[in-house]
């Protein structure tokens, strides 16, 4: 049976993620290759990097978890693992609208205290200012643990998701809780490194480099996609935590290592690069950005070139 790790406890959103991809696989709109997404055990994991390292150490064969808000931006701890870690790749990945409940046995006006996973806490914090000044905001180890908070008698409220609130019992007295409407999170499927999944057409690549500290060598780097007509649509800089002021980078780009202008960006990067760490091509239906051109007609009218026709 294959297992997949996801960053708990159970009720969190990448429980509901990692459900979500299941049922997207059960009507055959996901899969990886060589694993039965429909019938994997699901185990929790106290963190992202615990989930990931499941997979490194062979204790699980998948792990979900999240790699970026549309609100707070990277999930720099999956980012830094995957980054640095040992070897891993992205296979898949879903979306999550992402608006918390409030889970509370008292009225709101009557909490006191509010646990709250500090990147939930981010989220709603002007909801909270206008709807429950009173209450203080206390540390919570995960979206569900806020609710198991309450649950116990730690604090009055809880900052939570829907599914939390059902599995521990706790009234939920507000929901679609969010300071930013169609607040959404994206998750990925990790896995040991393998043969990417077939090309759809609508697809996702990225990799993790280090570039030559000289003037220039980013932009150069940039611009082995630019000059492919391959979209980049995001690069984040990651310290690389041995000389201060040193840095890795990553990149999304749109396409597929089986693209031709992707294969050849990644082929050039590496010519220029100190270190490329290649995280997967993966299908990303109505991802942003724009698809690769096909060179193919660049190529019929070279290969006639060199025939002699004009």
């Amino acid at each position: 049976m294959t297992r997949i790790a996801y960053f708990g406890p159970e009720g969190t959103f990448t429980e509901m993620a990692l459900l979500q991809c299941q049922d997207l696989a059960a009507r055959g709109a996901m899969s990886v290759p060589g694993f039965d997404l429909v019938g994997a055990e699901r185990i929790s994991a106290p963190s992202q990097v615990a989930a990931l390292q499941m997979v490194s150490d062979g204790a699980a064969d998948l792990a979900c978890v999240p790699i970026e808000s549309s609100v707070e931006g990277p999930v720099t701890p999956t980012l830094d693992a995957l980054g640095f870690g040992a070897p891993l790749q992205i296979f898949a990945e879903t979306d999550l609208a992402v608006a918390f409940s409030i889970a509370s046995r008292v009225p709101l006006a009557q909490a006191r205290t509010v646990g709250a996973y500090p990147v939930a806490a981010a989220q709603v914090r002007a909801w909270l200012a206008v709807n429950m000044p009173q209450a203080q905001v206390v540390p919570a180890a995960s979206n569900a643990a806020a609710a198991l908070d309450v649950a116990e008698d730690r604090v009055d409220a809880g900052v939570t998701t829907a599914l939390a609130a059902r599995m521990y019992d706790v009234p939920e007295v507000a929901t679609g809780v969010a300071d930013v409407a169609d607040a959404r999170t994206r998750f990925v499927l990790c896995g040991k490194p393998g043969p990417a999944p077939a090309r759809t057409g609508s697809d996702c690549t990225a990799v993790v480099i280090d570039v030559p500290s000289r003037p220039g060598s980013l932009a150069l780097a940039m611009a082995e996609f630019a000059l492919r007509g391959v979209d980049l649509t995001r690069i984040e800089s990651r310290p690389k935590r041995t000389v201060f002021g040193s840095y890795v980078f990553h990149f999304d780009c749109v396409g597929h290592i089986d693209d031709p202008a992707v294969g050849e960006a990644l082929r050039a990067l590496h010519r220029v690069c100190d270190e490329l760490r290649f995280l997967g091509s993966w299908p990303r239906p109505g991802g942003p950005g724009t698809a690769p051109v096909d060179p193919g007609d660049s190529e019929v009218w070279f290969d006639g070139l060199r025939r002699g026709e004009r």
